[in-house]
């Protein structure tokens, strides 16, 4: 449909201004402009087929407005000369033998270039618009019911934190012995003597620095960093065990339970943290996951 609308365009814009000579013809002038309109559109079908399985990029509108917007620019680029040149041998076989100047040669390649180049660009700014509104007024609705399941997630956090022990948590005896840990306790060691024991509702997020990782959480209802020598790798397969802490960038492990919103753009994606308000980044690698841990730690 969108390359049907396209083309109409074109087509639109050719029976206006009339270049060609098209305008020597009066009711066969309907009939070159159909044909030249279904060439457009069968070379518009050959560039997908080239996106897609030569330059490998296949239309996904699930990939952002930045991606639509490359892959249209890869359109224009490899369909613009490709559809000026099927017009151009139009011109040479069906129009030459009644308007001259219309034989194949390198001006009226560069003529037609010019006159489809225009069209594509306006037809490139329409669409643009309209799949950037478009891709912008999900991602809100998407940005919408996130944070409304982040907030049911929150209260239930909280439900769970004033229902859990209110002593001060030890650290758990490590002999092979000992297998027996609340669930709502947590431990994180370094490759040194330091060791961090919390709540892990009281977690914020673990930042790699360096050799080191800072663990932000919450202490006394402050917030409260500590420092471990050890890597981001080391933490998250500690831990692995809570669904809660997920990776939501190379540098950031976050803990969902205290996220408390999401802000999006076309470029990015940010998770505002409760108590610091620091607004972690969100790799383009990890939307996905991010996403998909937030409704599946909601849903549970």
């Amino acid at each position: 449909m969108i390359r049907l609308i396209s083309c109409t365009f074109v087509v639109v814009a050719l029976a206006v201004f009339k270049p060609f000579g098209l305008d020597t013809w009066q009711w066969q002038n309907y009939i070159h402009l159909l044909a030249i309109g279904v060439i457009g559109f069968i070379i518009c079908m050959l560039t997908d087929v080239i996106l897609k399985h030569i330059i490998k990029m296949p239309r996904s509108y699930e990939k952002g407005v930045s991606y639509i917007i490359r892959r249209n620019l890869w359109f224009q680029l490899i369909n613009t000369p490709l559809v000026s040149l099927g017009i151009c041998l139009y011109r040479h076989f069906a129009l030459n033998n009644i308007v001259e100047g219309n034989q194949l040669s390198f001006i009226n390649y560069l003529e037609t270039l010019a006159i489809i180049a225009f069209c594509s660009f306006a037809i490139g700014l329409y669409w643009r618009f309209k799949f950037r509104s478009r891709y912008l007024a999900a991602e809100l609705e998407e940005m919408r019911l996130l944070n409304d399941q982040l907030k049911r997630l929150q209260e239930e956090t909280e439900q769970q934190a004033k229902n859990a022990d209110v002593n001060k948590p030890t650290p758990v005896s490590k002999t092979p012995s000992d297998n027996v840990q609340s669930p709502s306790v947590l431990t994180l060691t370094g490759t040194t003597n330091e060791s961090v024991t919390l709540q892990i509702s009281d977690l914020l997020y673990v930042e790699a620095v360096g050799n080191y990782v800072k663990v932000c959480r919450l202490h006394d209802g402050k917030v409260h960093t500590d420092m471990l020598r050890a890597t981001s790798k080391q933490i998250e397969d500690e831990l692995r065990p809570y669904p809660m802490i997920i990776r939501c960038h190379r540098a950031f492990l976050v803990n969902l339970g205290q996220v408390e919103k999401i802000i999006s753009n076309s470029s990015a994606m940010q998770l505002i943290i409760r108590h610091s308000h620091d607004a972690l980044p969100v790799s383009r690698s990890n939307v996905a996951g991010v996403k998909a841990a937030i409704k599946g730690v909601a849903s549970l």
